[in-house]
């Protein structure tokens, strides 16, 4: 298959785009900011353009007529957009319009109508008693992040209705680890917030209450098995959700304690008041194992941060 990537100079977009390398597709990646080759497999196509800029998508010859298209470019902190929540409705819902017009076209030039796979979040479920949580579960966001990403969901699967592409969401729980020497440095997550303290390179790891907050970590090579699955998914037409998680949570504290383990480092703990967030957030994952048999294979926390902590640099020398 031709598949597009796009995000793919992102830390999960880039191990995505990997895999799907190695697995014989024909890859082109779509960056804003164009990554150093090495970080991606020999081979795979590399086309820059910015999605809120259609006349780059146009360049970039989006609408050349790809098979399927693995859609991650997003932007995914939480707490950032509530603070600038314009910028991630352009992103994440005008970015996307941008997409499937673009592809639209190359539906008209070259007669392919795509399978598109939107990487989506567990943030579209806002605060549900309901755990694992299923995919019949309402979305009900309680952040620009989350309602963004359901708009995206929404704009897709209604294109999907018009028959001028096939649809798969993934959504996504905590994607962590390392593969293929795409790592995640985004310290406002917990694990590279973690390994940091742990290198040498932060002081302190802030916790947030008691840490008993409970989320579910898939490794990110797991979760570009997902996306491979997805190729192939569904026809032109008809669009599918499927949650991507292990269903086993972890405590934040159950966390730090995998990456003194891992490490034989201690990760020094600032207490901090309890932030407003979900207490448990832990997927129900059976109908992706059922209709698609994925199976996560390397989400035990020991893995996913061993795999991280191998691709931790610097590691400062810790008395």
């Amino acid at each position: 298959m031709r598949v597009l990537v796009t995000g793919a100079a992102g830390f999960v977009g880039g191990v995505v785009a990997d895999t799907l390398a190695a697995a014989g597709h024909e890859v082109t990646a779509l960056v804003r900011n164009e990554p150093p080759q090495a970080r991606l497999t020999p081979g795979i196509e590399i086309v820059k353009a910015d999605l809120l800029e259609i006349h780059t998508l146009a360049a970039a010859r989006i609408d050349r007529g790809f098979d399927a298209v693995c859609h991650l470019a997003a932007l995914t902190r939480v707490r950032e957009s509530q603070s600038d929540p314009l910028r991630y409705f352009a992103v994440n819902v005008t970015g996307t319009v941008n997409l499937l017009s673009l592809l639209e076209r190359g539906t008209t030039i070259s007669g392919i109508a795509p399978i598109v796979v939107l990487g989506s979040s567990c943030a579209v479920y806002g605060t549900p008693e309901t755990q694992p949580i299923p995919e019949t579960q309402p979305p009900a966001p309680t952040n620009a992040y989350g309602a963004s990403k359901i708009s995206a969901e929404q704009i897709v699967t209604h294109q999907a209705a018009t028959g001028r592409i096939g649809a798969v969401v993934l959504r996504s729980f905590n994607i962590a680890g390392a593969a293929g020497g795409h790592a995640d440095n985004d310290r406002s997550r917990i694990i590279p917030a973690a390994l940091a303290v742990a290198a040498g390179t932060s002081d302190v790891f802030g916790v947030n209450g008691d840490g008993a907050v409970i989320r579910e970590y898939v490794h990110v090579a797991d979760m570009a098995d997902a996306y491979l699955a997805a190729l192939d998914a569904v026809p032109p037409g008809h669009s599918e959700i499927f949650n991507v998680g292990t269903g086993a949570g972890v405590s934040v504290a159950e966390v730090l304690a995998a990456v003194e383990r891992v490490t034989g480092r201690t990760v020094r703990r600032e207490r901090r008041p309890p932030a407003a967030e979900p207490p448990v957030l832990v997927a129900d994952s059976r109908r992706i194992r059922a209709k698609l048999t994925w199976h996560p294979t390397r989400s035990t926390i020991d893995r996913i941060v061993a795999d991280a902590w191998e691709h931790t640099a610097p590691r400062a020398s810790v008395q």
